[in-house]
């Protein structure tokens, strides 16, 4: 019997106007994966008796619809993940503006009537550790021996006076530290301890970088200590 408005059978005229409301949906960019189903229902209802839909394919296009849906909302919610993370790590930069952080750089600054403290790391522990500090012609001016150190970041101080106990000028001086490690010399990392004026935050997406005084900017993971 056909649909006294357009001539359809109602199974059809029902199967078309499913698809209709879909593909409304699907122009504006709505079609979710409920209208899917909704529609696959509906061609199960009203198919053809002498030419039944494949299961098969019908359950292929389910999972295909699956996945795809699965994976935007997968990329959406590590963009807000990331968000939240970049979010985290500028406010934690923000806190360290004003303070003072232990970086890997081998130039110690002397300031006048300043002692000045600095660090060094090393991998494994040193049965001896030598700091030699030298000034700016390459000289060096001042010798510190640690003694038996364990390993990871250990501090150091220095009175800013060269071997005779005369107070050296203000300036930027080179740390060189060597540590004794199961028998052999070899060289360690030197840290000093530099002012945080402020930060700056990429637009590109990046870690925000810290801008220190007198050194050049790093990011946040350079970062040893925070004082």
């Amino acid at each position: 019997m056909s649909n006294s408005i357009n001539g359809l059978p109602p199974g059809l005229d029902a199967l078309g106007a499913a698809r209709l409301q879909a593909e409304s949906k699907k122009s504006n960019g709505a079609l979710g994966q409920e209208d899917f189903l909704k529609l696959m229902v509906t061609q199960m209802k009203n198919q053809d008796p002498s030419k039944p839909m494949d299961p098969s394919e019908m359950l292929s296009q389910m999972a295909q619809f699956g996945t795809v849906s699965g994976i935007g909302d997968l990329q959406k919610s590590f963009a807000t993940l990331a968000g939240s993370l970049q979010s985290s790590q500028a406010l934690q930069a923000s806190t360290m503006v004003g303070r003072e952080v232990l970086i890997e750089n081998n130039k110690l600054k002397l300031a006048d009537g300043a002692n000045p403290s600095f660090g060094v790391e090393l991998t494994k522990p040193a049965s001896q550790v030598r700091v030699s500090i030298s000034d700016g012609s390459g000289q060096v001016v001042r010798t510190l021996s640690m003694g038996q150190t364990a390993a990871g970041v250990q501090d150091v101080s220095w009175d800013g006076k060269n071997a005779e106990g005369v107070r050296l000028p203000a300036g930027k001086y080179t740390l060189k530290v060597e540590a004794m490690v199961d028998n052999k010399l070899e060289a360690a990392t030197s840290l000093v301890r530099v002012p945080v004026e402020s930060v700056s935050l990429p637009r590109n997406g990046a870690g925000p970088t810290l801008n220190l005084a007198d050194y050049a900017a790093v990011n946040m993971d350079a970062v040893r200590r925070v004082f």
